[in-house]
């Protein structure tokens, strides 16, 4: 019988054993030569260290073998998605799925990137920047690019796509303000066909108004409105929608100042045209006998407002337009407005009317949509102005209206004056007291700050009458409710007003560069205003007004 004996520690010795004598002629298997058969202890055969190395040395080159075949695949294969291969080489070895090592190494190199000091390394690039996503992929799998490459080139194409979409916008900004520019050629027909009905109808020439109401013209138990265009259709909307809300338009009383090329066809329309229950006069400035420091005074104002914008335009074209403007009002020097004579003139109301008390002020862009006759019995607590200040967001929010939004508080002279966060009130609907204006400084105060504007450079505020005028009327404005006057509208943002808040305003006023009569105003928006339009006019339909 034959028994094997394993030790714990291992297979160190090998022991075979026979229960059954051995004679010395027939040994046992395996018995080494000289031993005697019986009464012998049992045979023991022992396996040395070196018996068992070479199988073990065997299979450990083997597995280096295939460790060395798996490096050196992983290896190459890594070249192509990691910008450090032998940083992936860990992960590859001990696990970890492909997305998750690809996302963390893309997650890296987008990282690496970002935080990379300035962009001046990929705008000296950008020339040589793949034009589209195909072609991106077809640089990057061409020239074995690793995910680094492929973050920087990404990073830099989107810049320049955002410099390319930002330069468009401001282009579209300037040109849509430029297109205000215009005149619509059935405005234009319309001046042109009331010129020459002046000169050849006699009724056109009429006087204006007729004889038996012109002492109405300086009663001040009467509601004095004041136009200051040299639109025609402008004009005839206002007066139009004014008496159509006014609860006693018999006692309304229109003063249309206009300037010298356009009074023969305003002076027409209507003549011809004649309003009912209201008293109407159409005056040219040509026909105004001020004295000569009133004339000089005009003179210097409308040079220094001039200058302004001239400045404004020419800094712009300085910085290769386009430039980066925050928001439209940086673009009003491009407004017909900023240099036009009769916009400026608001500040002399007092001398265009020296027999007047009170009067309502309405700009040529308004609409009149409810009774405006308590404004004239309003208490103005003394104060020259009576105004709204834009609230669509709540009390004293005034988006895009503060101070901050017109004057240039960096400059000493205007930080030291003015309150960085003051609210501005709103013009083109308001109620002037001219006996309070006549005791004070306001338009003195209004020159000395032109000056100023002038002497520094033309830096201390944006170009437009408003500016100067806030600082003119500082202490002399009377706050009233915000629904008496909503402004605005002839900007793009006025998609934020709601419909209840256009409705509810006593005084719609499309301020911007969209006035309702050009077609880049909202049609939805433009319907406030072209509804008041008498399209059954011969005038109106003969120049295809609004068509």
């Amino acid at each position: 019988m034959m028994k094997f004996y394993i030790s714990a520690t291992g297979i160190k010795k090998l022991t075979i054993s026979s229960s059954a004598a051995v004679s010395s002629g027939r040994g046992g298997v395996g018995l080494p030569i000289g031993m005697k058969g019986k009464g012998l202890p049992p045979v023991t055969r022992r396996i040395s260290h070196r018996a068992l190395l070479l199988p073990a040395v065997l299979v450990l080159g083997l597995l280096l073998t295939l460790l060395f075949f798996r490096i050196t695949f992983i290896m190459l294969e890594s070249a192509a998605f990691c910008s450090s291969p032998i940083g992936c080489l860990g992960w590859r070895i001990f696990g970890g799925s492909d997305s998750t090592r690809l996302r963390e190494e893309l997650m890296r190199a987008l990282l690496e990137v970002t935080n990379i000091d300035g962009d001046n390394g990929i705008e000296r690039s950008s020339t040589s920047l793949p034009s589209s996503f195909n072609d991106l992929v077809k640089d990057m799998t061409s020239n074995g690019q690793d995910i680094k490459a492929f973050a920087f080139k990404t990073k830099a194409m989107i810049m320049k796509m955002e410099q390319m979409v930002e330069s468009a916008r401001q282009s579209e900004s300037i040109f849509w303000h430029l297109a205000s520019h215009g005149v619509p050629k059935g405005i234009h027909c319309l001046s042109l066909k009331l010129a020459e009905e002046y000169a050849e109808n006699a009724a056109a020439r009429s006087r204006l108004p007729s004889p038996q109401y012109a002492s109405h013209l300086i009663d001040p138990s009467f509601h004095h409105v004041v136009l200051l265009t040299d639109n025609v259709l402008a004009a005839s909307v206002v007066v139009s929608s004014t008496i159509k809300s006014s609860s006693i338009p018999e006692r309304l009383v229109f003063h249309i100042v206009t300037d010298k090329k356009t009074y023969t066809a305003m002076h027409a329309w209507f003549a011809v045209n004649s309003v009912n229950s209201a008293v109407l006069e159409v005056r040219g400035l040509h026909q105004y006998d001020w004295s000569h420091e009133v004339n000089i005074g005009i003179k210097e104002m409308i040079e220094i407002h001039r200058l302004i914008c001239s400045h404004k335009l020419d800094s712009m074209k300085r910085e290769n337009i386009p430039n980066k403007y925050e928001q439209e009002k940086d673009l009003q020097h491009l407004q017909p407005s900023c240099t036009s004579l009769l916009n400026h003139l608001r500040i002399y109301i007092p001398e265009l009317f020296p027999d007047l008390n009170k009067i309502v002020f309405l700009d040529d862009d308004t609409v009149v949509q409810h009774d405006l006759s308590s404004l004239w019995e309003l208490d103005l607590n003394g104060k020259v102005v009576g105004a709204a200040f834009d609230s669509s967001c709540g009390d004293d929010c005034c988006p895009g209206r503060k101070y901050k939004d017109y004057f240039n508080f960096t400059s000493p002279i205007i930080s030291s004056k003015l309150d960085y966060d003051c609210c501005g009130w709103l013009y083109g609907m308001n109620i002037f007291d001219l006996q309070a204006w006549r005791k004070t400084n306001i338009t003195a105060t209004y020159h000395h700050w032109l000056k100023l504007n002038l002497n520094s450079g033309f830096e201390l505020w944006n170009p437009g009458a408003l500016p100067p005028s806030l600082i003119a009327f500082e202490g002399h404005v009377h706050r009233i409710d915000p629904s008496w006057h909503i402004a605005g509208l002839g900007y793009r943002s006025i998609i934020n007003v709601t419909q209840s808040v256009l409705e509810d305003g006593a005084v719609v006023h499309f301020s911007g560069p969209a006035k309702p009569w050009l077609e880049i105003g909202a049609p939805e928006i433009r319907s406030l205003w072209s509804r008041h339009v008498n399209m059954s006019n011969e005038f109106i339909r003969k120049c295809g007004i609004m068509e």
